[in-house]
């Protein structure tokens, strides 16, 4: 069986949210008739609240890093995701991801630190002040969110890990479980998924430990309990639901840049100059936007994180 990556689809074929939830939709209220039809009984479940609601995250603290862009709806961030353990399809993960269980969750945090330990997912919760921050997420089939993400930045964590000398990169590793995460059972990438930033880019004040969005929880579509969001790069390089972090000497081995590596650099950063080598990424197109728009150099944070990269061409170190 042929499974497409995002380097195999062009931007120009990749179907807009409100014309893939308009279908899905349709087909779950077919569905759904035909169960009323064969039960009655089924009616009251439709009719019924969810059973739970998404656990609110308070206080929350407003964030200087903030987007003044108009938000995406919360249908679109939760529905339209990359995220490839529950399907390579852009709606497999709101579909599948619900056999994700996110709690108990731990953290590992090891390799050229001090004070290696395992975090409980609620330990995280309350490391730091959370914050609000609304940051653009820009993916690398060209398209963009502008999502409100709630965490505190990464360089909290670091601190106190107490990082040795030695501690040049920070590598991160998606939970393995086939069973929870169906996508894992395919070949498309190597598992667990493994991302990772130098020292300085971890520890810059936008890299978010990010624990929720649109002030709740993740969803588990989303990355759910605990993922980072280091918005001047593209969107793969935010690796989610992490079990482990570690501190290493060497530049770790990056899923993405493992399965095609002239095609997903280490670094990743947003750069409408450098393109992808099947298509521009000049142009980005805005969920809910009919016409695209130019891309920004490192999606808008330059002033922020252009001299990380002094002195380095981008298009060698892409």
């Amino acid at each position: 069986m042929l499974i497409r990556k995002p380097s195999d689809i062009p931007s120009s074929e990749i179907t807009p949210p409100d014309v893939y939830k308009k279908r899905r939709t349709f087909i779950k209220a077919a569905a759904a008739v035909g169960a009323i039809s064969a039960f009655p009984a089924a009616r009251q479940l439709i009719d019924m609240p969810e059973a739970q609601a998404a656990m609110k995250l308070a206080p929350l603290g407003k964030s200087p890093f903030s987007a003044s862009e108009e938000q995406t709806p919360y249908d679109d961030v939760t529905s339209y995701n990359n995220f490839y353990e529950f399907g390579t399809g852009k709606g497999d993960p709101e579909d599948n991801a619900g056999s994700l269980k996110t709690r108990p969750w731990t953290v590992l945090v090891d390799g050229e630190v001090k004070k290696a330990r395992t975090f409980d997912i609620e330990e995280l919760l309350k490391l730091a002040p959370l914050e609000e921050r609304i940051y653009r997420l820009r993916c690398v089939e060209a398209w963009s969110m502008v999502v409100p993400w709630v965490g505190y930045s990464l360089s909290a964590l670091i601190k106190q890990m107490e990082p040795t000398g030695n501690a040049k990169y920070v590598e991160f590793t998606t939970l393995h479980d086939p069973k929870q995460m169906p996508g894992q059972k395919s070949s498309v990438l190597e598992w667990p998924y493994v991302e990772g930033l130098r020292m300085d880019e971890a520890m810059n004040p936008l890299t978010l430990l990010t624990l929720g969005l649109y002030g709740e929880v993740l969803p588990n579509q989303n990355g759910a309990p605990v993922r980072i969001v280091v918005p001047w790069k593209y969107g793969f390089k935010s690796a989610k639901s992490i079990v482990r972090i570690r501190f290493t000497e060497m530049q770790p081995k990056t899923a993405w840049n493992v399965a095609a590596a002239r095609e997903y650099g280490f670094y990743s950063n947003v750069n409408p100059d450098v393109d992808h080598p099947r298509w521009s990424q000049a142009k980005e197109r805005r969920i809910g936007d009919f016409l695209k728009r130019p891309t920004l150099p490192f999606n808008g944070y330059a002033d922020q994180v252009a001299g990380l990269y002094r002195g380095m061409d981008l298009a060698k170190h892409f």
